[in-house]
């Protein structure tokens, strides 16, 4: 089962603050994104990572500026190109994440980055340049998955995030920090950072000028799903699910088994991940449902029943909830848009 992954609508609300701010009507940009104006009503609505990827280039384009408003200073369209061409000519990691957090903090206003180096951990830090800056947790979220995922790529390896502190409030959406960043979150501290290995820093960096072509073609979208947090446990249930069709899924206790852990010591960590078997299993069909209902061949019965769902009926509602519309109407936007 290829894992697509999919993005909260609360991420959709976040990167259409900006565009509002400015004045203009978000309607043409969900448009082009394909992404229905109803589901911004469903809280718990869900967006395939190339209809989220879409959006935020289009959002950039519109404001000229690829940080979508968010900071004080537009970031004109075309200098994330410069940032890759310029990162990758660094030796090591660590001068790479120097050189970034210097680039950053000539492109931006309202905050500020440093990387520091500590015997065994090093963090990637952000932090504001002024009281009440920045206006919305969305640039912290965006820049340190911006520069996370730029790390990883330059190294040819995901880089395990040990622990995640944010400079504000735990918000609403913070289950979704579990995938994004780490299972280890902590909220109103003294500034934002992702703590990880330091010795990572001295790894070489492995990309060139030829390779930059290619990483900017794929990204955002990228940066989203191929650099999550795989190492929780939470994400070794969703990796055995996914080699498994869903109509072949064993129960909780098989599971835990084949993980060798006992069924109380799973379900508790799950628990800590802040998700549970029965949540995987259904994020896990959401997120295949709109993989598979992108083929512009796919039947919505087959799907459902591709998903275990004994009756097409109760495959509406699920998606449904996953997502806010109906599983036909986002068929045919999927095809009409390609």
């Amino acid at each position: 089962m290829k894992d697509t992954g999919t993005v909260s609508v609360c991420f959709v609300h976040a990167a259409l603050e900006g565009l509002i701010e400015h004045g203009h009507d978000p309607a043409p940009v969900l448009r082009k994104a394909a992404i229905p104006p109803e589901l911004l009503a469903s809280p718990r609505a869900r967006v395939s990572p190339a209809a989220y990827g879409i959006l935020l280039k289009v959002i950039a384009q519109v404001l000229d500026d690829e940080l979508f408003g968010q900071d004080s200073r537009r970031m004109k369209v075309g200098t994330f190109a410069l940032l890759c061409r310029s990162v990758v000519h660094a030796e090591t990691l660590g001068k790479a994440l120097e050189r970034m957090t210097r680039f950053f903090g000539t492109v931006m206003d309202d905050v500020g980055a440093t990387v520091s180096r500590g015997d065994r951990t090093a963090s990637l830090v952000l932090y504001p340049r002024a009281p009440g800056l920045p206006r919305h947790v969305f640039l912290y979220e965006t820049l340190l998955i911006f520069m996370h995922g730029i790390a990883c790529w330059l190294v040819r390896r995901r880089i395990p995030i040990l622990r995640a502190d944010f400079a504000y409030p735990r918000p609403e959406h913070a289950a979704e920090y579990h995938v994004l960043y780490s299972a280890r979150l902590r909220f109103d501290q003294p500034a934002t950072a992702i703590t990880f290995d330091a010795a990572l820093l001295d790894l070489p960096c492995l990309q060139d000028e030829q390779t930059v072509k290619a990483f900017l073609r794929d990204n955002p979208e990228n940066m989203l799903v191929k650099y999550k947090n795989v190492a929780s446990d939470a994400s070794r249930v969703r990796r055995l699910l996914r080699g498994i069709p869903p109509t072949e899924w064993p129960d909780f206790e098989t599971v835990a088994a084949q993980l060798s852990s006992s069924p109380p010591t799973l379900r508790r960590r799950l628990r800590l991940d802040g998700t549970s078997f029965r949540a995987i299993k259904d994020q896990l069909r959401r997120d295949l449902a709109l993989a598979l209902l992108a083929d512009p061949a796919a039947r919505v019965a087959d799907v459902a029943a591709d998903l275990g769902f004994a009756e097409p009926s109760a495959f509406h509602r699920a998606f449904r909830k996953w997502t806010g519309g109906r599983p036909g109407d986002y068929h045919r936007r999927v095809r009409d848009r390609g």
